[in-house]
């Protein structure tokens, strides 16, 4: 374990951010598999894309990478450009499997309880993948990572509070059972980021 006032570890590879990255997008696209198959969402900005995909029809992939293209500036200005680059590739890595999954795998049955519970493991661990590689998903996750270096809040704190009030908007669009089966996803997931995510380990521009 490093303490504080430890030297910061070294930076990464090339070839291990390529595959941190990777593993990371890929748990988490297919995290999101599993919340189609039960027909439940998330928070964030997943979440949002997610609730307007359901009614509209529109692919999530697409969805989700306009979503993100405003945080680029954030990332851009607070972050710097190695940190925005990593976002926009795991984004782009994540919206493209997402789409694609449903050609290769397909669900037929599944709880909402075990579905929202095996996508809050595979996406907190995938965001902890990307995290440990300097990189998000982009959107809310690049502002938790932002307040968790410069103001020593939690980025899992941060996130579950952004995805309370994406729940509480939902309550006005879904029955109240989709709702909390959901919301024990995004618990699932934030609470494997607070308890596994410290900056003292590792940093977001590492």
């Amino acid at each position: 374990m490093l303490l504080l006032d430890s030297p910061l570890p070294d930076r990464h590879t090339i070839a291990e951010d390529v595959q941190g990255i990777l593993i990371g997008t890929t748990l988490v696209a297919l995290g999101i598999q599993f919340l189609r198959a039960s027909e439940l969402f998330t928070g964030q900005i997943a979440g949002l894309s997610l609730i307007l995909s359901y009614p509209t029809g529109w692919s999530f992939g697409a969805v989700f990478f306009a979503l993100n293209l405003p945080f680029y500036v954030l990332a851009l200005r607070q972050m710097g450009w190695r940190f925005t680059v990593k976002n926009f590739i795991a984004v782009t890595l994540m919206s493209t499997m997402t789409d694609i999954m449903p050609y290769a795998i397909s669900i037929s049955h599944l709880h909402p309880a075990l579905g929202a519970v095996l996508f809050g493991i595979l996406a907190g661990i995938g965001l902890l993948s990307l995290f440990r590689h300097g990189a998000t998903l982009g959107g809310v996750g690049i502002v938790a990572l932002w307040l968790q270096d410069t103001r020593g809040i939690k980025a899992g704190n941060t996130q579950l509070l952004f995805d309370l009030c994406v729940f509480a908007v939902a309550l006005l669009l879904f029955p109240w059972q989709i709702v909390g089966w959901s919301l024990l996803g995004a618990v699932v997931l934030n609470l494997i980021i607070t308890i596994n995510h410290r900056r003292d380990r590792y940093i977001a521009n590492s």
